[in-house]
């Protein structure tokens, strides 16, 4: 069910990008990138780790064994370095508007080129001898990757705990710019009335006395109605008519037409924050959940061998929980997105018509 699943949902996503025209700009090609992927880890990778899981003994000889991991290895590395490279594009267009204009096709070509090599670096190294030289397939029965020490470092660092730790970095640093903006396209709307008064320099020093906070004679600006400090517009609430400033200073509120679509305004442009605080939390967390487990174990194992407890069924476990990540990167990273949803309406009930 998961394969058929994973297969599914990544076809959706790569017919739908290359079917439907307001899919196919540049900032859409590491999502196709990662459903290829994606879809590799389902048709090479998954159908021989469940022959693996229900055989008692693995009866598919060594070199199979090597290409098996090998491809593991490959596509389940390629598919976290591209939500790393997914994160690091978000970053750059969320903090650097001249770089959407800068984007091409040949940038994010780059960009997946260097994802692959990354993983080609680390899933190659096994074939060529780095690995436990008792690990033999024939022998033990059992088919799993090199438990040499250095080389499980080495892989288990450069596949998940630095890309990991990037993306959650990332991630931090979208939400935050992302907020940056929000409030600062808001607060930027915010115009001085006509009649607005401005306090002298001798007001403006006694507040800042009393305040503690710099207040100059001349940044005051509108509330519903009242002349604020547009430093300190976000400590603003109001009480039964009452706006209170920094938990001192009151005015009283006189809402206008104005004021009620500045007020709506505010609340469209919070509910923007939430949704990306939302997005990127779900992004991060279900990529830390999915891969945590196997990789904390990959790590764990070959210092403390039997010691630990990790048993063969729980390894499984937790390699499939994060095969898993593979269904939800096609849910997560177009669900969201309202252009991908009318895609995938459009290939569901067949709307798509072709022309000779």
């Amino acid at each position: 069910m998961m394969i058929i699943s994973t297969i599914i949902g990544n076809v959706f996503v790569i017919a739908a990008i290359l079917m439907e025209k307001s899919l196919q700009g540049v900032s859409n090609y590491l999502i196709l990138s990662l459903a290829v992927t994606d879809l590799m880890v389902a048709v090479l990778v998954m159908p021989i780790s469940l022959v693996n899981q229900v055989s008692i003994f693995w009866y598919l000889g060594a070199h199979l064994c090597d290409m098996w991991i090998c491809f593991d290895v490959l596509c389940c590395t390629a598919s976290i370095l591209h939500l790393v490279a997914i994160s690091l594009d978000r970053f750059w267009a969320v903090s650097n508007i001249d770089y959407i204009r800068r984007r091409c096709a040949k940038q994010i070509c780059i960009m997946i080129a260097i994802v692959w090599i990354v993983a080609a670096i680390i899933s190659i190294p096994p074939i060529f001898g780095w690995k436990d030289p008792g690990n033999d397939p024939d022998v033990l029965g059992v088919c799993m990757i090199s438990q040499d020490l250095a080389y499980t470092v080495f892989s288990t660092v450069g596949a998940f705990y630095f890309p990991m730790t990037l993306m959650i970095v990332l991630n931090l640093k979208i939400y935050m710019a992302a907020r940056s903006r929000i409030r600062r396209k808001h607060f930027s709307g915010i115009a001085r009335p006509v009649g607005c008064p401005t306090i002298t320099k001798a007001e403006a020093t006694t507040r800042n006395n009393s305040s503690g906070s710099d207040v100059s004679h001349d940044e005051y600006t509108v509330y519903n109605g009242s002349c604020i400090n547009e430093e300190t517009a976000m400590n603003v609430s109001e009480t039964n008519g009452t706006v209170t400033v920094n938990g001192g200073e009151q005015y009283l509120a006189v809402p206008s037409a104005v004021d009620k679509e500045r007020s709506r305004k505010a609340k469209v442009e919070m509910k923007r924050e939430r949704k990306a605080a939302r997005v990127l939390g779900i992004i991060t967390g279900c990529f830390i959940a999915c891969w945590l487990p196997f990789f904390f174990g990959a790590l764990l194992g070959p210092f403390c061998g039997e010691g630990c407890f990790l048993s063969l069924d729980m390894m499984s476990t937790f390699l499939w929980l994060g095969y898993f990540n593979s269904l939800l990167n096609p849910i997560i990273y177009t669900i969201f997105n309202p252009s991908f949803r009318t895609a995938f309406r459009k290939l569901i009930y067949r709307k798509y018509r072709y022309r000779r």
